[in-house]
């Protein structure tokens, strides 16, 4: 290909995508989503399946909310978190089916 002619990232695209995979390269984060695969989950339940502080999940759960990974519905006093992006789900299994097969 010609020098000249190569596409290019735009910086936002660029971004999103490098701040996604830098979500993802946490091993705590990459639970709590694997988890959130399987159910809806409240924060004291996935610590307790997970073996975390409550603390330690809504900390990250905040994190992955922000990156919109996850969402939060609320019922009365408490919040039941699922992913939210069906796309990065389907990376994510992609990768763990890739470990897998290595």
């Amino acid at each position: 290909m010609e020098k000249g002619k190569h596409e290019f990232l735009q910086e936002a695209t660029l971004d999103r995508v490098s701040r996604t995979f830098k979500a993802l390269s946490d091993p705590t984060r990459v639970r709590i989503l694997y988890l959130l695969t399987q159910e809806e989950c409240s924060v004291g339940h996935i610590a307790e399946v997970l073996g975390l502080s409550q603390s330690a999940v809504s900390h990250q759960l905040s994190s992955m909310k922000n990156q919109r990974l996850v969402k939060a519905r609320r019922d009365g006093q408490s919040f039941y978190y699922s992913y939210d992006d069906d796309h990065v789900i389907e990376i994510l299994k992609q990768v763990i089916n890739h470990s897998l097969h290595d």
